[in-house]
């Protein structure tokens, strides 16, 4: 079932000229199994965080996979109310119709009430090449910056960027 909603996925990027190249491997829950099953696919893999705030505000968070993440920076950052905890998988599923495992960027495309803030790291703008789960965990599908960007414009998502560094902090 989940492939065929990463189909139309697939078909409304097409549809929207939006350059995208999609993958297909065994099914990936992990970071850790993504990078032991999804073969050598090159640009970033991403990490995906759906989560809330003590207001019931929902956000998917991207980074990178290997990024550590502080969820208490992150709340603050973000401007959460009351602090953020993850999001339940009924609302994953309500919100973006995904289940936990193929929560991604790409989801945005079924949040049409927009009740998803996208929050992007902004180490993700140095990147060429993108890659995020097209609603399954049983493929990967590679866009550029500006294609991901032409992607969320197109959901009438303005996504935020963030930088994990702390203030004061500088890149490794």
């Amino acid at each position: 079932m989940d492939t065929e909603k990463s189909d139309e996925l697939i078909k409304y990027l097409d549809g929207k000229r939006i350059l995208s190249k999609t993958f297909e491997h065994p099914p990936v829950h992990t970071v850790e199994e993504s990078q032991r099953l999804r073969g050598d696919i090159p640009g970033v893999h991403t990490k995906n965080l759906f989560l809330r705030d003590g207001k019931k505000n929902y956000f998917v968070f991207v980074t990178y996979e290997n990024s550590t993440v502080s969820i208490k920076t992150l709340a603050r950052k973000i401007g959460a109310k009351g602090g953020l905890s993850f999001g339940s998988p009924e609302a994953l599923m309500e919100l973006l119709g995904v289940e936990p495992g193929s929560v991604s960027v790409l989801a945005a495309i079924n949040d049409e009430a927009r009740k998803v803030k996208i929050v992007l790291d902004e180490q993700l703008l140095k990147a060429s090449v993108i890659n995020c789960h097209p609603l399954t965990n049983r493929r990967t599908t590679s866009l550029t910056k500006e294609a991901l960007d032409d992607f969320l414009a197109s959901t009438g998502h303005e996504p935020l960027y963030v930088s994990l560094l702390e203030d004061g902090e500088n890149e490794p």
